[in-house]
């Protein structure tokens, strides 16, 4: 088999120190991956910036154009929860580019990794929780555009409801929506998926995985041609933003399900990062990486004792 992973030294931006959002994770995690020898440098592909028509398949001409010229609102901002800068700008427009090219490798190779995405708060006119554009609703709206595939389903275990993915396909029965996260967290008024679940604070591994286990058979009843997993590392119990109580044993557990679901199913799959605010980032860089170690136990037999802690 073969696998790519999508990687830009542009993934990171200026946002100041101390920001919640842990900026320089995604070059942590690539660099510790290479490290380990997880990762292999021919297996790492750099994403050129995504083409404005494909971001405005989701997002309007008004939102992009305000974006790009750097006059959105103050109250847009605040919303945003990142400050804007070229770079913000430059960042958002290669993560999405990652995730779309990482759908055309998947749908070629069945495995395909972004080493970032899962901007899922981001709605078609304005951005939200540190997420500017939707990567995975541009993807699937430009597989659909190039007739790639039909069907989608998207798997959203970070912590954090997918309002804005779930808002974008409302109305299109051929994209199943699944989040499973924390009832109590952020966004306070939350979307409707075509299937939510709401975990309680507190819920620790075990509960965890019987929920996500009870309810994989039922989702891909979808028969997606293609899916989409937001494995974020929020869950974490030690993650500012979080609530729930997972470890990172339990988390790996959740992307090992996750993808032998998919592996056996026949169906390519996705991975993108999504959230994670451990007060210590190596926490969250461990927790994305165990995504990948995950990726190369369950694809390629490569073992976990081999590959990371």
């Amino acid at each position: 088999m073969n696998y790519k992973l999508f990687y830009s030294p542009y993934y990171y931006a200026e946002i100041g120190e101390g920001h919640v959002f842990p900026i320089r994770k995604f070059e942590l995690v690539k660099d510790l991956l290479l490290k380990e020898g997880t990762l292999a440098e021919n297996e790492i592909v750099a994403p050129e910036p995504a083409k404005r028509e494909d971001l405005l398949l989701v997002h309007t001409e008004d939102y992009i154009s305000r974006l790009v010229d750097g006059t959105l609102t103050a109250k847009e901002i605040r919303k945003l929860g990142l400050p804007w800068s070229e770079s913000l700008v430059r960042r958002s427009f290669h993560a999405i580019s990652g995730t779309i090219n990482a759908a055309r490798f998947a749908l070629q190779d069945g495995i395909s990794s972004n080493l970032a995405g899962g901007t899922h708060h981001a709605f078609p006119d304005r951005g939200e929780g540190f997420c500017v554009l939707n990567d995975v609703a541009v993807a699937i709206r430009v597989l659909q555009r190039e007739k790639l595939a039909e069907r989608f389903l998207i798997v959203d275990c970070d912590v954090h409801q997918g309002n804005g993915t779930a808002f974008i396909f409302q109305n299109s029965p051929e994209v199943f929506t699944f989040s499973m996260h924390g009832a109590k967290n952020y966004p306070l008024f939350k979307e409707v998926s075509t299937l939510d679940i709401e975990l309680p604070d507190k819920t620790f591994d075990t509960e965890f995985l019987e929920t996500l286990e009870q309810a994989l058979p039922r989702i891909f009843l979808h028969d997606p041609d293609i899916i989409f997993y937001l494995g974020g590392a929020d869950p974490f119990e030690n993650d500012r933003l979080g609530r729930l109580s997972l470890t990172k044993e339990g988390l790996m557990k959740r992307d090992e399900m996750v993808l032998e679901f998919a592996k056996t199913k026949d169906v390519p799959i996705v991975t993108t990062m999504s959230g994670g605010y451990a007060a210590d980032i190596n926490d969250t860089v461990e927790i994305h990486a165990n995504t990948i170690r995950a990726v190369k136990k369950v694809y390629f037999g490569m073992d976990k004792k081999a590959v990371g802690k």
